[in-house]
């Protein structure tokens, strides 16, 4: 079979530093430069830095960092799949190997973006980091030792859009550079650089990333009619949102028809996110695994269920969240579409990991709102609640160990006492949550004898008021 590097391509000079390598990076960013270059708004590239030692340096140089990129999914309710190859790889550098090559990137003036996915758990702050290190272990600390040397060689600064899912992300991750400064001791006029000559943006990402498709490789490459070893799957949908001045100048991608907002605020659609995409997610996955289902994709073709996420994003979401309703119902309307796609396998038992603190963050403000406008708690957001709490008290379930530590703890109470133990421990929700006690009581007895379905068909009733 023929290699990919005999397919027709361009290669474009290398204009962005890009920490991050990995699936979403490639199905996300590069193919987002992709489509600029297309549309001649962009011709640049990007010079990738591996986040940590073992990455895919190898297996993209063997393919002169060439890759195809497969969105497959629903558009529109029709099935689409396209295939594209991806050449906007300028070179992959390995830190802990090529640390001076590296350093020297704050040569390049051409070198004036830096996009960065290292994981929720990459913008972290490590106080053993030292300036002196080949490399630093952190992120942060690698980024820190980048932009001191261009000060030294006093060069422009960089705009700066890391894309890791931590709310306010740029804000952070400067925050962490400026302790870094102080730790190393650096020269003020260092700090006073960073602040005026540099862009930290806060940003939001959006697209489903499967990656490489194990299950489907021969399959692909004899439609491809070639071999590729790092090609990324993604579906068609995706969102970027970015806060900050002077994005749209250096990163044309709204003029390449790409579904990315520039905003100087950028809340309402992390809110949107969050609660609109997220929070189904965390609102399906107990009660559908007592139901026997096994993945979104189920979830959405069970009429029950579908039933029991269209109200849910009618009547507890789109009117809690601060945007245009119609903005948000299309949104809705997409999400559903998502959940949907067929090429996606997602295991509602892989979302469930953590679902405490994700009912937390993506439900619970939902929650609190509502019964703080509406006077009664609603209905489908608490019968999730309930499907997670029978769920944790009945059935194996990964969460940190404080949540663990918790449950196993009520579980030695008498059954009658449990559900009141749960709501009150602030530990948990960061809230008491008492008020609902007797309603949560009602629906995990229904789950408990009657199971979910009975559960979801009683929610057509009128909701219940505060107890």
């Amino acid at each position: 079979m023929k290699k990919i590097t005999e397919q027709p391509y361009q290669t474009y000079p290398a204009r962005v530093i890009q920490f991050g390598e990995g699936n979403f990076m490639r199905g996300f960013f590069n193919w987002q430069l992709q489509q600029m270059n297309k549309h001649g708004l962009f011709n640049g590239s990007a010079v990738v830095v591996q986040p940590i030692d073992h990455g895919l340096k190898e297996l993209l140089a063997q393919q002169e960092n060439l890759y195809t990129v497969i969105l497959e999914g629903l558009v529109d309710g029709a099935l689409s799949q396209t295939f594209e190859v991806v050449s906007t790889i300028d070179q992959v550098l390995n830190p802990y190997q090529q640390w001076e090559d590296y350093l020297a990137l704050a040569e390049d003036e051409q070198l004036e973006i830096i996009v960065s996915n290292t994981t929720e758990a990459g913008i972290a702050f490590h106080p053993e980091d030292t300036l002196h290190d080949t490399p630093p272990q952190s992120f942060p600390a690698k980024l820190t030792a980048l932009l001191y040397r261009r000060f030294q060689l006093r060069k422009k600064g960089f705009l700066i859009i890391p894309c890791e899912l931590i709310d306010r992300n740029g804000e952070k991750l400067k925050e962490i550079v400026l302790q870094y400064a102080a730790l190393w001791s650096l020269e003020s006029d260092f700090v006073n650089w960073l602040e005026k000559e540099n862009t930290f943006c806060c940003s939001l990402v959006d697209r489903i990333v499967p990656g490489y498709p194990r299950d489907k490789v021969a399959q692909y490459q004899e439609v491809l009619g070639y071999e590729d070893a790092v090609m990324v799957t993604a579906e068609p949908f995706m969102l970027w949102v970015i806060e900050g001045n002077g994005v749209a100048e250096k990163l044309p991608l709204q003029e390449a028809g790409l579904n990315v907002i520039v905003t100087e605020d950028m809340t309402p659609y992390r809110e949107q996110k969050v609660h609109l995409l997220n929070g189904p997610h965390t609102a399906m996955v107990p009660l559908g695994l007592l139901a026997g289902l096994e993945t979104v994709e189920e979830v959405m073709n069970d009429r029950e269920f579908a039933a029991f996420l269209d109200g849910l994003f009618q009547e507890e979401l789109i009117p809690m969240l601060d945007l245009p309703k119609a903005q948000l119902a299309a949104y809705a309307d997409q999400i559903k579409e998502r959940f949907k796609n067929p090429y996606v396998k997602h295991q509602l038992q892989s979302i469930a990991l953590n679902s405490v603190s994700k009912f937390r963050a993506r439900l619970q403000p939902v929650l609190s709102r509502y019964v703080q406008q509406n006077q009664q708690v609603p209905k489908r957001i608490t019968a999730a609640l309930a499907g997670l709490l029978t769920f944790y008290l009945t059935r194996p379930f990964q969460d940190d160990e404080l949540v663990t530590t918790i449950f196993q703890q009520v579980k030695q109470l008498p059954a009658e006492e449990q559900i009141a133990a749960l709501l009150k421990n602030e530990q948990l929700w960061h809230a008491d949550l008492s008020f609902m006690t007797e309603t949560i009581n009602e629906m995990c007895t229904c789950l408990k004898q009657d199971g979910p379905r009975q559960l979801l068909a009683s929610i057509d009733t009128p909701e219940p008021s505060l107890k």
